[in-house]
């Protein structure tokens, strides 16, 4: 389910509110036409019509419900367009030198017709004389709805939608993404009725590997939706002389739509309600329960073992019997639509000759290898990708002659061979596994030394905490699970970069924020007592208060004041709360986390370098005050210390310092670069990272400095905040962030100089220069304000991978 939300939530299309294409609202009308940058969006705003890459979608706010041509992706994406004709009924998608895709032509010339996208997420062709119909069944002639997108369903089924065929050559089915990509296309797995056997059925490479069973008492025997589940499901099969389909309808305490997705691991979810309906990727071939089906071909004339199925293998290569490339080894799959591993694994499944399989062309293209032929060698040092299917084995009915015996005795000494490495390497694995867990225990008992309370616990039980030796609470485990009501999903405040953070209540009434550190996080014991002694002693009203801490055996907790409006992402960057910050509060919150890094870089008693500050690490009070948090970064320098290196490059791309990035040196100046970020990412409303123009990456600082050289700076200004902006501070805070940004650290301001140049205007500022990461291109200018368009920008962008990101 992980992946699937991140294939889903990776396509999203920018929002309104920071978003770098235009909205042309949700009517297309004769004679227009949408663009790469344009889209149709509906009157609540929910859903969006426009061009994602190489592909026409419709979308709500978290995934995408159609895709016009999910068979046929535009070659040249800059020269799409999606036109409604002025002479005739012609609603298609055109690009240059492309043969257009028809989504519906009429052989009458009608030209009182728009394409709506409606509140339910439709795209619906209508003839504007008659009243508009927002269903999305067609209710007869009245309506006069020529087309609508609702009966052509391709990545997704909402409730009412059909499956199944019709008398004029209709084929309603639904198909999963392509594997390993972020945009949809002819994935490996489709789902469709059977008409005939009345049965739901996924296939997988065209081949039916699940059916869901007759229904009966109105559900399919292999379609089992959990208890716990608040939403079921009604099914409809209709059969007659012009269709045969079915459809589903969800009831429940909790139904705000539903929608079903069929992923590229063959799992039909329902996305809306996040539960799994259907698992056809556990199919393999030779399982045979909950409605899995056994694929053909490979019965008595192979050797099966139990539980026959592919094994990965990384530390080996096949080769060729004896060398001799002139035999037929190899052969490549005739189908070079490049489906990935689970079409790979089919075709070799089925063949009684397949060996196994690796890849061509960076791991495209299924090379299989035969059993006669070939044999897999052992290789600690290969680092190919292989894939051998047990048992796989070609006999013969009668005796085997000698060549045979010794092609299968080292093909069953490199299998031999594989299994050891396996098991040598798993026992290496767990005694390493075993002995850091030993150290960790280790180092949580000498924290738990360092910090154990020496008072009793109250003898009432209703508060097992007290005060460890850096006058820190150590809060006992009972007493966070009551807090948080076991971590439950209804308490979580969301999902940091090293774990989820819950709200609780203490038995006092005290409000707290739980940050449970994952055990996958990669933050450590030192980093967490970092985080734990640094963040206790720091005193300021813009940085975040610890309470205290919990550990229980690999678990180990912090527990902060309870922020009640989260953190400055959550408002910032969301289409409709970013309303809600108006051009006071954004300079109040630019000035508190500028006075936060002060303190921390000059009137701690120690001089603290946060190394992380963005917009998910400042949280937000009440009253809409910043408060920095998140220390496990932070590193502590001695007052005559200038500049550290590591050799360890942690935290976030795009926030990150040229010199920090590229040779490991950071400084307080460090902190002034992603404050100068930050502060760019305040004025706008966007993301450093949300600039497109198009193949080449643009960031925010790129676009700033971009428009700071054209004298266009309030171009940057985010619409929402539209008369309440003060334009004379608004230009002075872009001024401040471009000299926080530039690439000579010795040239960025201290903080307290920063400060000063944004609360006093009578103070005259240095000229900024070119800033750090970013190569200018070209630049078209245009009138800035009033009705003009707004400047573009092209930069190319620096990137750099070889660190740990968060």
């Amino acid at each position: 389910m992980i992946n699937l939300l991140c294939l889903l939530i990776s396509s999203s299309i920018l929002s309104a509110c920071h978003g770098a294409v235009l909205s042309i609202g949700d009517t297309l009308k004769p004679g227009e036409a949408l663009n790469s940058s344009s889209f149709l969006v509906s009157s609540s705003g929910e859903y969006t019509l426009g061009f994602n890459s190489s592909y026409l979608t419709l979308r709500s706010k978290e995934y995408t419900i159609w895709v016009a041509n999910p068979y046929d992706p535009i070659s040249d994406p800059s020269s799409a367009l999606f036109t409604l004709d002025k002479t005739r009924t012609l609603l298609q998608v055109t690009q240059k030198g492309g043969k257009p895709i028809v989504l519906h032509t009429s052989p009458d010339n009608v030209t009182n017709v728009e394409a709506t996208l409606s509140d339910s997420g439709i795209l619906i062709l209508q003839d504007v004389d008659l009243e508009v119909s927002d269903s999305p069944k067609q209710q007869g002639p009245s309506t006069k709805v020529l087309w609508q997108s609702f009966d052509h369903p391709t990545v997704a089924l909402m409730p009412e939608m059909k499956l199944g065929v019709d008398r004029v050559g209709n084929n309603w089915s639904l198909s999963s993404w392509r594997e390993g990509q972020t945009i949809p296309g002819l994935g490996s797995f489709t789902l469709d009725w059977e008409f005939n056997t009345r049965q739901l059925q996924v296939r997988r490479s065209g081949e039916v590997c699940w059916t869901s069973g007759q229904i009966r008492s109105g559900t399919f025997p292999y379609i089992d939706i959990p208890k716990e589940s608040k939403v079921s499901y009604n099914f409809t099969m209709v059969s007659n002389g012009n269709e045969d389909y079915f459809s589903y309808t969800a009831v429940g305490d909790q139904t705000v739509g539903s929608v079903w997705v069929l992923d590229t691991g063959g799992q039909l979810h329902d996305v809306t309600h996040n539960i799994s309906i259907v698992r056809a990727g556990d199919c393999d071939g030779y399982n045979t329960s909950a409605g899995c089906k056994r694929w053909g071909a490979r019965t008595t004339d192979c050797v099966l073992e139990s539980g026959n199925d592919f094994e990965l293998i990384k530390n080996g290569f096949f080769k060729p019997i004896n060398g001799d490339t002139s035999i037929n080894s190899t052969w490549l799959d005739s189908n070079q639509s490049r489906l990935g591993s689970d079409h790979c694994k089919a075709t070799c499944w089925k063949d009684c000759d397949c060996l196994g399989f690796d890849f061509l062309f960076d791991n495209q293209t299924c090379r299989y290898w035969s059993v006669e032929y070939s044999q897999f060698l052992v290789d600690p040092a290969s680092s190919t990708t292989s894939y051998i299917l047990r048992g796989a084995m070609k006999i013969k009915p009668f005796q085997r002659s000698k060549d045979g015996l010794n092609k299968l005795i080292w093909i069953g000494l490199a299998i031999a061979g594989v299994l050891l490495a396996l098991v040598l390497f798993s026992m290496c694995y767990l005694i390493r596994k075993r002995k850091l867990a030993a150290e960790n225990q280790t180092k949580i008992q000498d924290m738990l030394n360092i910090m154990k309370s020496n008072r009793p616990t109250d003898a009432n039980g209703l508060q097992n905490d007290g005060k460890g030796g850096q006058d820190l609470s150590v809060f006992s485990y009972a007493s966070i699970i009551a807090a948080t009501c076991n971590f439950s999903n209804e308490n979580k405040l969301g999902e940091g970069g090293f774990g989820p953070v819950y709200k609780g209540k203490l038995v006092t009434g005290q409000e707290v924020a739980v940050k449970r550190l994952s055990k996958r996080s990669g933050q450590g014991i030192s980093e967490f007592r970092n985080e734990l002694i640094l963040i206790y002693e720091l005193q300021h009203t813009n940085l975040v208060q610890l309470f205290g801490f919990c550990i229980h055996g690999e678990e180990r907790m912090l527990i902060y004041e309870y922020m009640q409006n989260k953190s400055l992402d959550y408002f910032l960057f969301d289409s409709t709360r970013c309303q809600q910050l108006d051009w006071n509060r954004r300079f109040n919150i630019i000035e508190g986390i500028a006075q936060g890094l002060l303190y921390l870089h000059k009137y701690s008693r120690t001089r603290i370098i946060h190394r992380d500050l963005k917009a998910s690490n400042v949280l937000l009070d009440e009253r809409m005050n910043p408060k920095i948090s998140d220390f496990g970064m932070a590193r502590i320098f001695a007052n005559d210390e200038q500049e550290a290196k590591t050799m360890k490059i942690v935290g976030t791309r795009g926030y990150m310092s040229p010199e920090y990035v590229m040779g490991g040196n950071f400084s307080i100046k460090s902190d002034v670069y992603s404050f100068g970020v930050l502060m760019l990412e305040i004025l706008s409303g966007r993301k450093n990272n949300s600039f497109y123009n198009d193949d080449r990456a643009i960031n925010l600082v790129g676009y700033a400095w971009a428009l700071w050289k054209e004298g266009a700076g309030l171009g940057l200004m985010d619409p929402t905040l539209g008369d309440s902006c003060d334009k004379d501070k608004f230009l002075r805070c872009i001024h401040v962030g471009l000299l926080c940004v530039e690439e000579n650290a010795a040239h960025r301001p201290m903080m307290l100089d920063s400060i000063s140049m944004m609360t006093n205007e009578s103070m005259s500022l240095p000229v900024p220069t070119k800033p750090a990461f970013c190569t200018e291109r070209n630049v078209i200018t245009a009138a800035v304000g009033g009705n003009g368009p707004e400047m573009v920008a092209s930069v190319n962008c620096i990137s750099y991978s070889d660190f740990d990101g968060r």
